[in-house]
């Protein structure tokens, strides 16, 4: 692994803490208030001898319509930080959960209005058990931060949110749904 500091700048060769910098500042095309590496579906970042990246990522679920974006975002911002040879690979397992959410995403969540999900906890591996019934969710406002809301839709903008309504300001609101 090269480990030199200082990317292309000073003559130097930019190695494995720049390349894990520049990929850490990628923002997630559906939700650009948070970086690939707050979402958590930043997994590794590693520099060859030759100068070559490898980045891993995990999508938030199968079928993730934005992995091409992060794909491809996350090879500019490489070769634009001087790396000729970038790979981005998708591993699957272990599945992404919102638990890999970092603090500062969650709070980064909360300011534009996002409830962050709660605990997704921990589950047997295997399939995924089928709940008929709608899980209920104890959500907290994001803006007035009263835990008396609703559930509006099951769906918002992305399959990974919910709409909501706070009951006490009446206002709207997303909610990332545990996973």
């Amino acid at each position: 692994m090269v480990t030199t500091v200082g990317g292309a700048r000073g003559g130097r060769a930019p190695g494995v803490a720049d390349a894990r910098a520049v990929a850490e500042s990628v923002t997630d095309p559906e939700l650009p208030m948070l970086t690939l590496a707050d979402l958590g579906v930043l997994r590794s970042v590693d520099v060859s001898a030759e100068g070559a990246v490898t980045v891993t990522i995990t999508p938030t679920y199968s079928g993730c319509p934005a992995m091409d974006a992060m794909r491809d975002d996350l090879r500019r911002g490489l070769s634009a930080a001087g790396y000729s040879t970038v790979d981005v690979r998708t591993v699957l397992q272990p599945a992404w959960s919102t638990d890999w959410i970092t603090p500062a995403g969650r709070a980064k969540l909360a300011h534009h209005g996002i409830a962050p999900p709660g605990e997704a906890g921990r589950r047997a591996p295997g399939p995924v058990p089928l709940t008929l019934q709608p899980r209920a969710r104890r959500v907290a406002c994001p803006v007035c931060g009263s835990p008396d809301t609703e559930e509006l839709s099951e769906f918002s903008a992305t399959a990974c949110k919910a709409l909501r309504r706070c009951l006490g300001c009446r206002e709207p609101f997303e909610h990332i749904k545990e996973i």
